[in-house]
């Protein structure tokens, strides 16, 4: 049984920083990408960013040159650290396999989610 588990959410003011952890099991760790998404309130799901197996990563536009995504293939785990944390990235962050078919960038090309970890930025 696949399971991904995200943590590290949490409440912070703008301009600091947060490290979101996705725990997996089930799965061959070190041969899956994984991604991660966000989804504000009252809005779509919004691509973060994704790393593949050899730790490249890309990443959306709205987090580009804030947000970095990591992987540690001992602890089957991936990261995000958010730095310059803004009101606006206020959102559920998830954690997903990428079924390596079509665009990381669409929710839909991925097939295993965690349950998401509350972030939540004032001003």
């Amino acid at each position: 049984q696949v399971r991904l588990v995200e943590s590290g959410g949490g409440a912070v003011q703008a301009g600091g920083s947060l490290k979101l952890s996705c725990v997996t099991s089930g799965l061959t760790f070190q041969l899956n990408q994984l991604g991660w998404f966000r989804r504000a309130p009252g809005k779509e799901r919004e691509e973060v960013g994704k790393i593949d197996t050899q730790g490249f990563t890309v990443y959306g536009d709205s987090v580009k040159g804030r947000f970095t995504i990591s992987r540690d293939n001992e602890k089957d785990t991936m990261y995000l650290q958010m730095n310059r944390l803004k009101p606006e990235d206020t959102a559920f962050y998830y954690c997903a396999r990428w079924t390596r078919a079509g665009s990381w960038a669409l929710p839909e090309n991925y097939d295993y989610w965690g349950q998401g970890t509350e972030v939540t930025v004032s001003s």
